[in-house]
């Protein structure tokens, strides 16, 4: 499994970032631990979080940085592990927030948290129109200085937002965004093929897409809209049952027959093959769930297999 460089830093992963959000929501501490566990030991290393998950849940706080930070604490691991969060999202502040007071207030919470001096890559979670992007790329050279954060990364960005933040960084000199988290997949191409791909090719960033599996609608678990009843994420899989969705779904079961490969594992490494991409970000719920990701991140298609479902 070839590793691939982030961004243009020195850091190599294999092409496979594992979500968090589901720590402490759909997944209990215990299991949250097995499947990091798990992780660890197929040769990946990323954990994606932030300091928002999972404060949807009545009674959480925060509970995913809490809980990967009592992960490592207990397994002596953190040397062996890249921790990626965000900053920016409303845990409390009131609104979205990229300030220069919000960040270097927020990072000392993410950092407590995940029981820990320093965070692989810090990412604005949203762009900001409220604070100017000079702000916020100050502070966080700030704490690259500090050595609380090692490099960083931007999430939900459009490409002239990307672009300007690109071109303040080299003008000042300053820390400069090495990634973009953006939702990409075969249900949704258009938030990163186009001018944002571009730009990742031309300024040597790397994209770590989200939703890769479309909220689980490309495991084929969800054939029909039945299938949705009593689960967590009914209302984000309801948009998928389309023509478009179940076209998808027969591709990727056709291909899938041919590598014996589930679709979930073809859609991933649908995504994995795609310039750009440094590997797919997905959420595993149980040690099952997470090798079959790691198949996924681990399958090789054909030329004549990616334009097929390309087409789709």
């Amino acid at each position: 499994m070839q590793k691939r460089q982030l961004g243009r830093t020195d850091l190599h992963i294999a092409p496979l970032v594992l979500g968090t959000n589901t720590a402490g929501w759909t997944a209990d501490e215990a299991t949250s631990f097995a499947v990091f566990d798990a992780y660890l030991a197929q040769g990946f290393t990323a954990l994606d979080t932030a300091d928002v998950y999972s404060r949807w849940v009545p009674g959480n706080d925060s509970e995913s940085e809490k809980i990967i930070g009592r992960w490592m604490k207990a397994r002596g691991n953190r040397d062996k592990v890249h921790i990626f969060t965000k900053v920016g999202s409303d845990i409390g502040q009131g609104r979205i927030d990229l300030s220069a007071r919000w960040i270097e207030t927020a990072v000392e919470g993410s950092l407590k948290r995940l029981q820990t001096d320093y965070i692989d890559l810090y990412q604005s979670h949203w762009f900001d129109p409220a604070v100017g992007q000079e702000e916020t790329l100050m502070a966080y050279e700030r704490l690259v200085q500090a050595g609380k954060v090692r490099w960083i990364g931007a999430s939900n960005f459009d490409a002239g937002q990307l672009g300007e933040a690109l071109g303040i960084s080299a003008a000042k000199g300053i820390a400069r965004y090495q990634t973009i988290q953006n939702e990409y997949s075969l249900m949704r191409r258009d938030a990163y093929e186009g001018a944002m791909q571009d730009l990742v090719l031309a300024e040597g960033l790397s994209l770590i897409p989200y939703y890769s599996l479309a909220a689980g609608f490309l495991t084929g678990k969800y054939r029909r809209r039945e299938d949705l009843e009593g689960r967590a994420r009914a209302s984000s899989l309801e948009r998928y049952f389309t023509d478009k969705g179940l076209a998808v779904l027969a591709a990727l079961d056709e291909v899938g027959a041919e590598l014996s490969a589930t679709p979930a594992e073809v859609a991933l490494a649908w995504v994995s093959a795609q310039p750009g991409v440094i590997g797919p970000l997905a959420s595993a719920t149980s040690v099952a769930h997470l090798d079959s990701l790691a198949r996924g991140a681990r399958l090789d298609l054909s030329a004549d297999q990616i334009a097929r479902l390309s087409a789709v």
